[in-house]
């Protein structure tokens, strides 16, 4: 075993447990010497067309065995992986991949109604020594003529294992440098935290996407690294996942809030939970605030009560959480995770006044710390002072330590769980003819929590019409982030200075 490689959670596993079933997918068991000699494959095939160590590897995967199968394939070969957003376009892949450097691209096929493999294609066609391997479940897999032995490259634990790509209002997306002993060390306090051991192995439900890191660490990493099983739905439908908890006897479940509202709603009043409650013995929550009633419901249904957690992508990405053994304090995201610190400052970094009341940004500091931002050195400095990280989010603390977020000093839009950044989208609409000037919000939503409204000020005789404009954007934005709101207005709020007043658009 490697010690530092992030694949020694999955190594542990398969050292002790090999014929423990790993991964259940529709219907199919995957034991971890299967799925540990499937990850060997991808090494070898790596390693054979000139991969090297640090070299990134990029991954556009759905919930299913392939992504753990080459994620940790990858990191067995010394790569760094890039994992992508499915929903990604062409356009949005090319640039990762360019960003990124990246040297190889495990791509899904995909369905007609989600082509992830024609859009992989596009994105390459002007890449040029970058290699594409389709994985499409129909023909043979790019690696099926691999050795299922190799051994695993050595790394240092801050090596960079996985870069993961995020935004701010700055502009394009940027890659955060997550090193091994980040998402390491990260995965093994979550696990912790959730009472997880190898012993009393957890069956847990993957809903959440693991190109995310809440999925990759809290559910995959957490998981296969205690020698549990992993119940993989490409996409959540919350029937479906209620079936597979059943069936499965699910004792672990993270999602984020309009997920459990879902589950919720597809119980409806007259279904039994009694068997499902009776395995389910953890359910963790993040991505946005739950909603109190949600809180609430799932615990007259379900017997137990959502831990809340708090994190970002560039701290791997648990910061904080509920207190183990304690019953939670229902708004708040609990306290700094075992190994990580957090306080409150004020813009300039000076610590903010403690108190009750204060209401200050969020820093951390600890393991799960970033490296940095790939290639953007001032991008990090303002991000990562003397090992503190800027959070973004405004919080105030109780007298007992415990954090609430009380709101987001980023303009950054949450829908369903994702984060979508308005200068992303406003930069794309401004290549459009209609568009003279535009601003994108963010505008309450029963369901998602926010919608994506941009209120654009239209240039003159120009015939666009507001929904054809939403349909040109939807064209070219992965499905999350599109704005369905478009809406065209004479002019926009402005300060002296001639920045748009966001906070005076409706």
């Amino acid at each position: 075993m490697v010690r530092y490689n992030l694949a020694s959670l999955l190594e542990f596993s398969v050292t002790r447990y090999p014929e423990r079933t790993a991964i259940v997918f529709d219907g199919t068991r995957l034991s971890y010497a299967q799925l540990d000699a499937a990850a060997n494959q991808v090494a070898n095939l790596l390693v054979s067309t000139g991969i090297r160590n640090g070299d990134k590897v990029a991954l556009s995967m759905p919930n299913l065995p392939y992504f753990p199968v080459i994620y940790y394939g990858i990191l067995k070969a010394g790569a760094t992986v890039v994992p992508l957003n499915v929903m990604l376009k062409a356009r949005e892949i090319a640039y990762h991949l360019d960003d990124s450097d990246t040297k190889a691209y495990f791509a899904f096929e995909g369905t007609p109604e989600s082509p992830i493999g024609n859009a992989a294609r596009q994105a390459v066609a002007d890449a040029p020594g970058l290699d594409l391997f389709i994985v499409d479940p129909t023909a043979d897999l790019p690696w099926d003529a691999q050795p299922p032995t190799f051994d695993t490259v050595r790394t240092d634990e801050d090596d960079t294992a996985v870069l993961l790509y995020t935004s701010g209002t700055t502009g394009r997306p940027k890659g955060a440098e997550m090193r091994h002993r980040n998402m390491r060390d990260n995965a093994l306090v979550s696990g912790e935290l959730l009472g997880v051991t190898a012993g009393r192995p957890d069956t847990c439900l993957c809903v959440l996407p693991l190109f995310h890191s809440f999925g990759q660490t809290v559910v995959q990493n957490v998981c296969l690294g205690s020698a549990g099983t992993l119940v993989m739905l490409p996409r959540f439908n919350a029937a479906t996942a209620l079936h597979l908890m059943f069936k499965e006897q699910v004792t672990s479940f993270a999602g984020v809030p309009t997920m459990y509202g879902a589950l919720l709603g597809a119980l409806g009043d007259s279904v039994d939970v009694t068997a499902l409650a009776a395995n389910l013995r953890v359910a963790v929550a993040g991505g946005s605030a739950l909603p109190r009633e949600i809180h609430r419901l799932f615990k007259e249904r379900f017997g137990i009560t959502i831990l809340e957690g708090y994190g970002l992508s560039e701290t791997a990405p648990a910061a904080a959480f509920s207190v183990p053994g304690q019953e939670p304090r229902v708004g708040s995201i609990g306290v700094p995770i075992p190994g990580v610190e957090m306080k409150l400052i004020n813009d300039d970094w000076s610590d903010a006044k403690d108190g009750p009341d204060t209401i200050g940004e969020i820093a951390i500091k600890g393991h799960n710390i970033m490296k940095g931002y790939y290639k953007r050195p001032q991008a990090t400095a303002e991000a990562i002072r003397d090992g503190w990280f800027r959070s973004g989010d405004l919080a105030r603390k109780d007298a007992d330590g415990f954090y609430y977020i009380v709101d987001r000093s980023k303009d950054v839009i949450i829908r369903g769980g994702f984060n979508v950044y308005p200068r992303e989208i406003e930069e794309l609409l401004m290549e459009h003819p209609a568009v003279s000037l535009v601003a994108v919000i963010g505008v309450p939503h029963e369901s998602y929590g926010e919608e994506i409204k941009a209120v654009v000020v239209k240039n003159t005789n120009d015939p666009t019409t507001e929904a054809e404009l939403r349909a040109w954007a939807k064209d070219h934005l992965a499905a999350y982030k599109y704005p369905r709101i478009v809406e065209y207005v004479d002019a926009l709020p402005m300060t002296s200075t001639g920045k748009i007043l966001k906070r005076n658009i409706g």
